[in-house]
């Protein structure tokens, strides 16, 4: 058996316990194992495809990133081309890439990615790949999955910030508007507002309004608290209102969200007269090492991934459904999406506690 391994997408911490775990548990079986650098470039010419050994992946479990690299912008059948005069199209190269695949002897692949790299593997099985997929992604917005890899760090490293700036908002009777990561999914900003004690959550499920956003940060002046930490997620929007956008996206990549709290931050100096200031986590939650948490599940991913390919379950995801690593169709992870529940105990505690949605 002759297996590659993919990785795609944006990257999260535990991608290379991933690989590490699933090389271990293919080459223990006598398997082969190729590794395809960045994304399906490797497949397409744009890249190398290398062999993965128990030597490649020594000491690389507690490592941020992934040795095979990574794309957002690798989508076999959407994938961009530079044109002469500097603009780009997108072309379908994905009857190349399974050619390469057959040529190659590649028996069964094993792609890593959310739910843009779930959607390209469902497609590159209706073509004849055998594929077995893992979920990533810092936003756990996979459905079928209670958590993915790369979540419980973002969050860790979310929480990290919004304790630093209790200390220089409350100094400086500030206001502190701290934007993260999730895309359309409000579960970073939700779990490390609420774990950070922070006083505002904006998230992408509840459509927010200023001004009961700033109604909250008043009530806290009077009652001597001078100080008010905002975390919003980079897919909020106002009620009535659209996604804050970031530049234009290359051809097969979605688009961008983010830029939301500057304009918030603005908005309640304008309206409170205290001073607001924002700032921006970004690719912060990405990098750095994995927790342990994050180490563990991911290497759980890896290895189970392996059973799936030994039971030949092509077309199927790895989840968590606690307690047990299970799978599941691609296309059933693909069919709902994954989105924090207004009414989740989570949600209901937060307010309870006084964090105000600004809904």
């Amino acid at each position: 058996m002759r297996i590659a391994i993919s990785t795609g997408g944006g990257d999260a911490p535990g991608l290379n316990a991933v690989i590490r775990a699933a090389v271990l548990s293919a080459v223990n079986r006598g398997w082969e194992v190729l590794g395809i650098k960045r994304g399906y470039a490797g497949l397409l010419g744009d890249d190398e495809v290398v062999p993965l050994s128990r030597e490649s992946v020594r000491g690389i479990a507690h490592l941020g990133g992934t040795i095979l690299r990574t794309t957002n912008r690798g989508n076999p059948f959407s994938y961009p081309r530079r044109l002469a005069d500097g603009t780009y199209e997108s072309i379908d190269r994905s009857d190349e890439l399974m050619e390469n695949a057959r040529r190659m002897g590649i028996d069964a692949m094993i792609s890593i990615g959310g739910d843009g790299s779930l959607a390209i593997a469902q497609q590159l099985c209706g073509k004849g790949m055998r594929i077995v997929s893992v979920p990533k992604t810092i936003d756990n917005d996979v459905s079928g999955t209670i958590t993915t890899f790369g979540f419980d760090t973002a969050v860790q490293t979310a929480i990290e910030a919004i304790d630093k700036l209790h200390t220089t908002a409350e100094s400086h009777d500030r206001v502190m508007v701290m934007e993260v990561m999730g895309r359309e999914a409000g579960f970073i900003a939700l779990h490390s507002g609420v774990a950070g004690t922070a006083d505002v959550i904006l998230i992408p499920e509840i459509p927010f309004d200023l001004e009961r956003v700033c109604g909250r940060i008043i009530e806290r002046d009077r009652s001597g608290r001078r100080f008010s930490i905002v975390v919003v997620a980079e897919g909020a929007v106002p009620k009535g209102g659209t996604h804050s956008i970031i530049g234009e996206s290359m051809p097969g990549q979605s688009k961008r969200l983010g830029g939301i709290a500057e304009p918030i931050a603005t908005y309640i100096q304008e309206r409170t007269g205290k001073e607001a200031r924002s700032l921006v986590l970004g690719h912060l939650q990405r990098g750095g090492m994995p927790t342990g948490y994050d180490r563990l599940l991911a290497t759980r991913f890896g290895g189970a991934a392996v059973r799936a390919v030994a039971e030949a379950r092509w077309g199927h995801m790895v989840a968590l459904q606690s307690p047990h690593i299970v799978t599941i169709p691609i296309e059933e992870a693909l069919r709902d999406v994954k989105r924090v529940d207004p009414s989740h105990d989570l949600v209901q505690t937060a307010r309870a506690t006084g964090v105000s949605f600004g809904d």
